[in-house]
């Protein structure tokens, strides 16, 4: 009974430890896109009319109704997205459960580590952010809670320990990476038909890979130009992109397969075959591969079993039965 209760907490903490970084990653994604598109949305050389519609469609689970009503507004889309503590998936939200699945771990993480996120806690509830949405200030504002992702990755890098816990932070982050990333695709190519090959016009695939920090590395990159099939190319098969799903879903197998033990070999094999199965799907595609599947079924299929990963994890390691 007490060795059954021991490994129920193991698992306990493992589950926290996986999502407070799911959390901040999910904060970090919507973060970049708002300050991005709030950027965008005060250009006024694009010939397209602005619209918050692609950003709510990838980071709220409202419905057309009710995203028509506000994907005009800015400043009611950045109070929405950031801290409003109606809507489950806001920064602060976000930041909050993060914060309450550290509070439960403290002994699992560094002091260094507690107080990132605390102090991150605090900064996205002050009263000074939603007077910087009202006042014009959002890009500083935003800047300033992009640090807090930067300063919360940067000091687990340097002040945690390597080991299960460490593997769990990581398992969490990638996988959402992965997610975010097929998200975002699929909802800015849905405005083209899922057509690779169609000339949007430059200022939109600029604007998409300047909201996951990919427009240097594309330059640098492709000397064509910014075109739909290279944007693929980066943000699903360029292993040298951070963000792209393949280089997420290296990190993943690499920190799972740390995981094997003799306790749990047959859990561990369960789950190894299913990351390592879309690993090599994703490592052996090329761009006429998804051409022929076509971009939505594809990025669809790479959904699926990614979330598949993470319903696994949660039955056999999480002890969400």
């Amino acid at each position: 009974m007490w060795q059954h209760l021991k490994l129920f907490m193991l698992s306990r903490i493992a589950d926290s430890l996986f999502w407070i970084t799911r959390y901040v990653e999910r904060a970090d994604g919507i973060l970049r896109m708002l300050k991005v598109n709030y950027a965008s949305s005060l250009d006024k050389s694009s010939d397209s009319e602005f619209t918050w519609k692609p950003v709510l469609k990838i980071f709220t689970a409202l419905d057309d109704t009710s995203i028509a009503k506000m994907e005009h507004d800015s400043i009611a889309v950045l109070h929405y997205m950031v801290d409003d503590k109606a809507n489950s998936n806001s920064v602060i939200n976000m930041i909050t459960r993060s914060r309450e699945n550290a509070r439960g771990v403290q002994d699992h993480i560094t002091l260094e580590v507690w107080e990132c996120l605390n102090d991150f806690y605090h900064d996205v509830r002050d009263i000074k952010v939603s007077k910087a949405i009202d006042n014009d200030e959002a890009i500083s504002m935003l800047s300033g809670l992009i640090k807090n992702c930067l300063s919360f990755y940067g000091t687990a890098d340097i002040t945690m320990s390597r080991g299960q816990g460490w593997l769990f932070m990581n398992i969490g982050k990638f996988i959402e990476r992965a997610i975010q990333t097929v998200d975002i695709l699929d909802v800015k190519f849905s405005d083209v038909k899922y057509d690779m090959n169609a000339n949007s016009d430059t200022p939109y695939w600029k604007y998409l890979l300047m909201s996951v920090s990919g427009y240097e590395l594309y330059l640098k990159t492709y000397r064509t130009g910014v075109q739909g099939h290279n944007v693929v190319d980066q943000m699903v098969l360029n292993i040298d992109y951070p963000r792209s799903v393949l280089y997420s879903l290296i990190q993943i197998s690499r920190n799972f397969k740390k995981l094997r033990s003799d306790r749990n070999i047959e859990s561990y094999e369960k789950i190894d075959f299913l990351i390592g199965r879309l690993k090599s799907n994703v490592q052996y595609s090329n761009i006429e591969m998804i051409e022929k599947i076509g971009l939505h079924n594809y990025l669809n299929e790479v959904r699926k079993e990614l979330y598949t990963i993470g319903n696994s994890l949660n039955t056999y390691y999480f002890a969400h039965h």
